[in-house]
C-alpha cells in the first residue's frame, strides 16, 4: 500500500512541476479511490521525500479556516524567516504590523527584552523593498521600535530613511504606554515603546468622511439626529448605500496606546505584545476580513487578535521552539486546530 501510494502520486504528477498535499490527497482518496487516511498520504509523501522519488520545494504551513458572520477567515503560520517574502503575491498583503529582534545589544539587556536565544538582525533596504512589494498601495505598515535612546538613535533614523528610501511615507508616531510597568535601566526609566506607521504611498482612505456621509444621508431621506459618525455609516451601509472616507487611519489615532503588559512568567516570549493592544491598531489600519502580516510573530498574540477583529492573518516565526509555543497558544486561545498544508 505504501509503495502504491507513492507510485500514484508518481505517476499523477509526473509531467507537473509541484503539487501540494491538498492535490496529493485528491488524487490517493478521490481519484485513485484508495481507501486510505490523510496521515498515510502525508507519511508516504515525507518518505518519497527521504528516498528522492519527491523533492520538497516549499516550506509546510499550519492554516485553519473558521466561519465569522458567515464569512471565511483564514489564519496561516508559517516556519520560516520573516526576511524572505517571496512565498507573497505582490500587492497582496493590507497591512503588517511587526516588531523585528532588533540587533542593538546595549538595549536588550534588563527591561522586557530579552533575545538571548533569537536571531538578531538591523534592517537593511531590502527588507523595506520586500514589505513595500508585498503591500497594496496606501496599506499602512505599522513597526514596534524602542524608545529613543544614546544606543538606538542612529540605527532608528536609519530605520526611517530606509523605509522612505523604499516608497514608504510617515505617517504618525505613537507611544505604547506599558501601564504601570517601568524598565530602570539606562538613564532614565522606561516604561513605553514607539508605534511607528508608514504607508505605502499615499495612504489608504479609511477616515470616514462624516460630512459627506451625512449628506448621503439627508439625500436618502434618513434621520441621522444624535447619531455619531460611526453610527451614520451603519446606518448607510444597512441601507445599501455607499459609505465615504478620507486618506487616514480609520479615526484618529490616540495620544498613546496603554495597556499593560503581562508578567514576565504568564509570557509566552519576552518581548509580547498583549492582544488588546494590536486589536487596537488592527482597527486603526484595516477593515474586516482583510489580510494583515506579521513578519515575526513571536507568541502568536498578532493571530489572536486578528481573529478576534475578523481579520486574515499571515504570522512568520523562524525559531522552531518559539513557532511550536505560538502555534499551542493560538490553538488553546482560540480553541481551534491548524492543518498541516504545502504552501506554494
Amino acid at each position: 500500500m505504501d509503495n502504491t501510494i507513492q507510485m500514484n502520486l508518481f505517476e499523477y504528477f509526473f509531467d507537473k512541476e509541484q503539487f501540494s498535499m491538498k492535490e496529493a490527497t485528491d488524487v490517493v482518496k478521490n481519484i485513485r479511490n484508495m481507501q486510505v487516511n490523510n496521515e498515510s498520504i502525508r507519511a508516504r509523501i515525507y518518505e518519497g521525500v527521504e528516498k528522492g522519488i519527491f523533492t520538497k520545494i516549499t516550506r509546510g504551513v499550519y492554516k485553519v479556516t473558521s466561519q465569522i458572520d458567515g464569512k471565511d477567515n483564514t489564519c496561516l503560520l508559517i516556519n520560516g524567516d520573516g526576511r524572505d517574502l517571496s512565498m507573497i503575491k505582490d500587492k497582496s498583503i493590507d497591512g503588517i504590523i511587526t516588531d523585528h529582534p532588533y540587533d542593538i545589544q546595549k538595549s536588550l539587556t534588563g527591561g522586557n527584552r530579552k533575545f538571548a536565544t533569537f536571531e538578531l538582525f538591523k534592517y537593511e533596504s531590502k527588507d523595506f523593498k520586500e514589505k513595500q512589494r508585498v503591500l497594496k498601495d496606501g496599506a499602512f505598515l505599522v513597526e514596534f521600535l524602542p524608545e529613543e535612546s544614546e544606543v538606538n538613535f542612529d540605527y532608528l533614523y536609519e530605520v526611517k530613511k530606509m523605509a522612505q528610501e523604499n516608497g514608504f511615507k510617515y505617517f504618525a508616531k505613537v507611544s505604547w504606554k506599558k501601564g504601570n510597568f517601568v524598565s530602570n535601566t539606562g538613564r532614565k526609566s522606561k516604561n513605553v515603546e514607539d508605534v511607528m506607521i508608514f504607508s505605502n504611498g499615499e495612504p489608504r482612505n479609511l477616515k470616514l468622511d462624516a460630512k459627506k456621509n451625512l449628506e448621503i444621508a439627508r439625500n436618502n431621506n434618513l434621520d441621522t439626529k444624535g447619531l455619531s459618525s460611526y453610527e451614520v455609516r451603519d446606518m448607510l451601509q444597512e441601507h445599501n448605500l455607499d459609505v465615504a472616507y478620507m486618506k487616514g487611519t480609520a479615526g484618529m489615532l490616540p495620544t498613546a496606546f496603554d495597556y499593560q503588559p503581562k508578567n514576565s512568567k504568564d509570557k509566552i516570549m519576552e518581548a509580547e505584545k498583549p492582544v488588546e493592544l494590536i486589536e487596537e491598531i488592527i482597527e486603526y489600519i484595516s477593515k474586516p476580513y482583510e489580510t494583515l502580516l506579521d513578519q515575526y510573530a513571536g507568541s502568536g498574540n498578532f493571530v489572536i487578535a486578528c481573529y478576534n477583529k475578523k481579520r486574515n492573518a499571515v504570522a512568520i516565526e523562524k525559531n522552531k521552539e518559539m513557532f511550536e509555543n505560538m502555534k499551542d497558544n493560538i490553538e488553546k486561545n482560540l480553541e481551534v486546530e491548524f492543518d498541516e498544508i504545502e504552501y506554494e
